[in-house]
């Protein structure tokens, strides 16, 4: 069973017009998390006792912003941070929403943020391990649920991770949880500001075998219908502005609301241009704004959220 959107469906507004509730920011909790007006200057948290999410969360909801998305980095073993019920990201939910029950809170859903080598999955002799991963998976996103999480969003680019997860919640009683499933995520050099500045990239190989070929355009149509015959609620394209025909082509195809992630390449490209003068950039984060609107993006993940608020307030 999918959960009810209905009172998230707030941001079907008049076409082409971005709206502040079509944003929402991704902030980066836990043991790291990002100076809010540099990206790549990085503050190292260093008692996890006194870490106190709602420091960032206050800002968020001053600009007015109704969702809030959360990742972390804790390089620990898999199959016990990830899962586990008093752990930092579970902590961080449980205060946030203490303070702010009614915003919505996401959670990332893969286990490169626990992993020294980097990738999304369990590896094995080399080789990741998709079933093995997609039960940690489950019981990972159950933990960011069971904390008061509203959704969770895998994006590991794992088969069938999708029904994994709704299954297990169904059988826990957690039918209105939901899942915004990144169901296109590209194997892409746009990722490359952030896996720098937390030190994330592949300890071997690269993403290949799980993320999508940038060259693939039908693939996202197979994968988007299996992930909504699994029990996705939102679908995302990631990166953003280079996969606008993709956001288009699942917009014509289905009737599922869509979410594009302007990522820490395209906010890096326009911050960088911009430092140069060689475009202004409130002009450029508008115009980036409107064209994922204008290819049929409902919801838009950016590090940009609290400007483009501020912006068209």
């Amino acid at each position: 069973m999918k959960m009810d959107l209905s009172e998230y469906e707030n941001c079907y507004i008049k076409i082409f017009v971005v709206h502040k509730n079509d944003f929402y920011m991704f902030d980066r909790f836990v043991d790291m998390c990002y100076n809010e007006g540099n990206f790549f200057e990085l503050k190292i948290v260093e008692d996890f006792s006194d870490l106190d999410p709602n420091s960032i969360t206050d800002e968020v909801v001053e600009v007015g912003e109704d969702t809030m998305a959360l990742l972390d980095r804790y390089v620990e073993e898999i199959d016990s941070e990830a899962i586990n019920k008093n752990g930092l990201m579970q902590r961080a939910i449980k205060s946030i929403k203490d303070k702010y029950p009614d915003l919505l809170v996401m959670t990332d859903v893969a286990l490169d943020p626990y992993s020294s080598n980097g990738h999304d999955g369990v590896v094995e002799n080399g080789l990741i391990m998709n079933d093995i991963t997609n039960d940690i998976l489950s019981k990972m996103s159950l933990t960011h649920i069971e904390a008061g999480a509203d959704f969770v969003a895998p994006s590991d680019m794992m088969d069938g991770r999708v029904k994994a997860i709704r299954t297990l919640f169904e059988s826990e009683g957690y039918y209105n949880a939901g899942i915004m499933s990144y169901s296109a995520k590209y194997a892409s050099c746009f990722y490359g500001p952030f896996r720098d500045a937390l030190d994330s990239k592949p300890g071997f190989g690269d993403k290949k075998t799980y993320q999508m070929d940038i060259g693939n355009r039908n693939e996202a149509i197979n994968e988007v219908k299996l992930d909504i015959q699994e029990g996705a609620d939102i679908i995302m394209i990631k990166p953003g502005i280079s996969y606008l025909d993709i956001i288009r082509d699942i917009k014509n195809n289905f009737n599922i609301p869509i979410s594009a992630y302007q990522v820490s390449g395209e906010y890096a490209m326009i911050k960088s241009a911009a430092k140069n003068g060689w475009l202004n950039e409130d002009q450029a984060i508008l115009e980036t704004s409107i064209a994922f609107k204008r290819a049929g993006a409902n919801f838009i993940a950016s590090y940009f959220a609290k400007d483009v608020v501020k912006l068209i307030s």
